[in-house]
């Protein structure tokens, strides 16, 4: 989007998907990217059954979930010493800088809509592969 332009409304159709750093598959949705947002990133995620993410966490930037449908395990903390179930219909947030890995247990896919602080979708993704073998695959 070119940066002079005046600001306009924009409807995203997430049907464009792309893989994330995080080794998940994000559905396009309002970023610096698609709509030249200035402060908020917001997509929406479906995780198929089985499948987890690697480690990370978002530099400067919170992150907010709504699960739509299904559940998602997430551990969190510098060790991934927390665990918690996000269930259909619940929101859950992670604070900047958190390091976490989401996961999918179920035999059905979950989806929910994440928004982010940080309006480029994949910019303060860390990976932090050292973390990955401290949840059980």
């Amino acid at each position: 989007m070119d940066a002079t332009s005046k600001p306009t409304c924009h409807i995203v159709r997430p049907n464009h998907a792309y893989d994330g750093k995080q080794g998940l598959s994000y559905f396009a949705g309002i970023a610096a990217e698609t709509v030249g947002a200035k402060g908020i990133c917001m997509h929406l995620l479906t995780i198929p059954p089985g499948v987890r993410a690697k480690a990370h966490l978002h530099e400067a930037h919170e992150t907010a979930i709504y699960m739509l449908s299904g559940e998602a395990h997430t551990w969190y903390g510098d060790e991934l010493e927390h665990h918690v179930i996000v269930h259909a219909g619940e929101l859950f947030y992670i604070p900047a800088g958190v390091p976490h890995l989401p996961a999918n247990l179920s035999s059905t896919p979950c989806t929910a809509i994440i928004a982010r602080t940080d309006p480029n979708e994949q910019e303060s993704v860390v990976l932090l592969p050292e973390l990955d073998a401290l949840v059980p695959a």
